[in-house]
């Protein structure tokens, strides 16, 4: 087994679980039969290239963040970047700093 397999198995169930639904739901949700994402997970196959995209874009992420490590929720980072670029540069500079206040 190709450990990058492993990884996008385990990728797309630790993202569901986070999003709180079923392999059954996400399937419905991306618009396949009910064990299209149990077929992926159990590694029967894998998702095509434009199937990988609907995944990222289900679970408000980029691909990049998909293959993120370091991040268990990359869509609330996502999110939270996504807000922050709204902000004038004296507002940035204030959640900079609360951001480094909760890092101590």
């Amino acid at each position: 087994m190709d450990s990058m397999d492993e990884y996008v198995r385990n990728r797309i169930t630790q993202l569901r679980l986070n999003k709180g639904i079923s392999e059954y739901q996400l399937s419905y949700d991306l618009g396949h039969s009910r064990g299209y994402i149990n077929n992926i997970t159990s590694g029967k196959s894998l998702p095509s290239m434009s199937e990988f995209f609907s995944l990222c874009d289900y679970f408000e992420i980029t691909p990049t963040d998909f293959f993120d490590t370091k991040h268990n929720f990359p869509e609330l980072l996502t999110k939270a970047i996504d807000e922050i670029k709204d902000l004038n540069d004296e507002d940035m500079l204030l959640i900079l700093t609360i951001i480094k206040r909760l890092k101590k």
